[in-house]
């Protein structure tokens, strides 16, 4: 994709629809947004984390803290769970972006005759 400008302001929205799938932390989150997009959506943890602190604060998000099941015994992460508030909002998104896709999909790929 050439100018990803037009979508990441709706990360937030890509966000909480992976998180309304199960409960994921920081780095679960980053690598399954760059695989459900084909690689269209890189995050770097530096834009990752502001985004859910503040997808937190709109308690749209919240977190607990489990142990790993690595090799680092005791070692926690922090996993992400979308609130039901966060699921109002995502309905609200996902329903604001299918009407604009829409809106530009009828006018990018008219095929009938212009009307004067």
């Amino acid at each position: 994709m050439g100018n990803k400008t037009l979508t990441y302001g709706n990360v937030d929205m890509l966000v909480l629809k992976l998180l309304e799938n199960r409960d994921m932390y920081g780095y679960q989150i980053i690598e399954q947004l760059e695989k459900q997009s084909d690689n269209t959506f890189k995050l770097s943890a530096g834009s990752l984390y502001p985004l859910l602190h503040n997808l937190e604060s709109k308690n749209y998000v919240d977190f607990y803290e489990a142990n790993t099941n690595d090799k680092s015994p005791g070692k926690k992460r922090k996993y992400y769970h979308i609130t039901e508030k966060g699921k109002n909002y995502l309905f609200e998104k996902a329903s604001e972006w299918e009407s604009y896709s829409k809106a530009i999909n009828s006018i990018l790929f008219f095929e009938g005759e212009m009307v004067n």
